[in-house]
């Protein structure tokens, strides 16, 4: 059953993301711009991505809201591929300040926010 919850949240997960990052890339482009060219859809996703997850984590959620939401859509909203290859993208573009700030914001960011997100879960219970 958690298998089947995965899978169905995964592919909701990656249709959002999906739609955001066309969105973003439509109307935040000036956003990247005011900082060394970030890809600003994939960086929103992640950090609010991390966030959520910590709420979950804090909230102490049941295994099957947990397969669904943190595993499934979460799983299927956050990428950990395309984070890098922007990365990469960056460094090829030799954009070096682009890539430090993406990459301390996105990493640094995603530990601070899932933290932030379990103190916020834990104070919600």
């Amino acid at each position: 059953m958690e298998i089947l919850l995965a899978g169905l949240g995964a592919s909701i997960g990656a249709m959002i993301r999906y739609a955001i990052t066309n969105y973003g890339k439509k109307h935040w482009e000036w956003i990247g711009k005011q900082f060394s060219n970030l890809p600003t859809p994939t960086l929103l996703i992640n950090l609010t991505g991390a966030l959520i997850l910590g709420i979950i984590f804090g909230l102490g959620t049941n295994v099957f809201f947990y397969s669904l939401v943190g595993t499934g859509v979460l799983g299927g909203y956050t990428t950990f591929s395309t984070m890098n290859t922007e990365l990469v993208e960056l460094y090829k573009s030799r954009n070096y300040h682009g890539l430090i700030l993406y990459a301390v914001t996105s990493y640094l960011g995603g530990v601070i926010l899932v933290f932030i997100g379990f103190w916020i879960g834990q104070l919600c219970k």
